[in-house]
């Protein structure tokens, strides 16, 4: 192909994918500024969106910049583009986010990357970012009317139980207003009373359920703004509200390889669900091994419910990782058991935890020969832009919620 010309459905050609990223790294060094900047004039232009963001918008900032190098890194492979603007398209329905929204955060962006770019920016690379833009909105508006024929915006959902399984750590069940349709594996962006138009995301702890319940394990973040309260001060009778589930941490069912399964901290819900799903397609047709960590004992919440099901089921077994105390047969990390127990080069690895847990794990497992195709683990963070478009953001219903 002509590199002068654009690919097949693709508005770009290469050479001004190329400007478009060398605009991008001109303005990295002035992210902060930059999006600054960018909801100023965004909320001067647009005074009554303000309400409908976060009050603390910090990490909010950080997102949309990563959000756009995430988008500039995909804008030369359009399936996985298209994807991803389809999963934003989707989450952004929880906001509010109409159509007419796009063209004024279209706006704000485009001025802002003039400003910081600075002679960098020309009238051919706005037009490039103008059509670039126009790409990603299109596809998330179309996404969002998709989705808005067959679900909600959001769920509301009151919590039924809320009980705490070790330090900081709470297991809280949720019944939402309406059928949830999820896969074991995803995770919901949950939004709380306590901290209005700030979402965070956790994780199904189970496939999905007969009475349609939902079970998440939430640990407190020391600097957190909606882990705390929702360990430490919701109850049952609460509510909560619900984004559409998503995620990539599912099982093919049509596969038969066997299966590594690791889990640091609260990303045993995950992993959980996994093995519950694990059973019900397994009928001893492939062996599921599954490594649970965490830094103490007491921390090893959930342990023993594996345990059982690996009684009850020959095909599973399950280790733990305890990295700081000595305990006989389990002290150690994880990145340390699975070398000891591997290799799983012949098996599909899934991998749920912390940042740092992760980033070690898969490198274990890379380097015992699992292809990057069969390993798996969720992003490190919350979907890019998640809150970037303006729109309306009705009140969680009165009853039980907790000031």
């Amino acid at each position: 192909m002509n590199a002068a010309q654009p690919s097949p459905g693709h508005p770009l050609r290469t050479d001004e994918i190329a400007l478009l990223r060398s605009s991008i790294e001109r303005v990295r060094p002035l992210a902060d500024e930059m999006t600054v900047y960018f909801y100023a004039i965004l909320f001067q232009r647009h005074p009554e969106v303000r309400q409908l963001f976060p009050a603390n918008l910090d990490i909010q900032r950080d997102r949309l910049l990563r959000g756009l190098l995430h988008l500039v890194e995909l804008v030369d492979d359009p399936a996985n583009l298209a994807h991803f603007c389809r999963r934003l398209g989707r989450d952004h329905r929880k906001f509010g986010a109409v159509t007419a929204h796009y063209p004024a955060v279209g706006a704000a962006l485009l001025d802002s990357l003039a400003r910081f770019a600075h002679d960098a920016w020309t009238p051919r690379l706005a037009d490039i970012w103008s059509r670039a833009y126009g790409l990603v909105a299109q596809m998330m508006t179309d996404a969002a009317d998709d989705d808005a024929a067959v679900n909600p915006a959001f769920w509301n959902a009151r919590i039924v139980d809320h009980r705490l399984r070790g330090p900081g750590i709470a297991e809280i069940t949720v019944l939402p207003d309406m059928p949830y349709p999820f896969v074991p594996g995803q995770f919901a962006s949950m939004e709380t009373p306590w901290q209005p138009r700030t979402w965070r995301y956790y994780s199904m702890a189970h496939r999905p359920r007969p009475d349609g319940t939902l079970t998440f394990h939430v640990k407190a973040a020391t600097d957190g703004q909606v882990s705390p309260a929702l360990v430490n001060h919701a109850r049952a009778g609460d509510w909560v509200r619900l984004g559409a589930a998503q995620g990539e941490l599912v099982l093919n069912p049509h596969m038969e390889r066997d299966l590594v399964l690791v889990a640091g901290g609260t990303g045993l819900a995950p992993i959980q669900a996994l093995v519950e799903q694990a059973i019900d397609l397994s009928e001893g047709r492939r062996y599921v091994d599954v490594f649970v960590g965490a830094r103490t004992a007491d921390e090893l919440y959930g342990f023993e419910d594996l345990l059982r099901l690996a009684q009850r089921n020959h095909w599973l077994n399950v280790r733990a990782a305890v990295s700081h105390e000595r305990i006989p047969g389990l002290t150690g990390t994880l990145p340390e058991v699975l070398r000891r127990f591997g290799p799983f080069y012949r098996h599909d690895a899934f991998v749920a935890g912390p940042p740092g847990m992760v980033t070690s794990v898969v490198q274990v497992l890379l380097d015992q020969g699992v292809p990057h195709s069969r390993l798996r683990h969720d992003p490190f963070d919350v979907p890019a832009l998640e809150a970037s478009l303006p729109g309306r953001l009705d009140r969680i219903p009165a009853q039980g919620v907790r000031a």
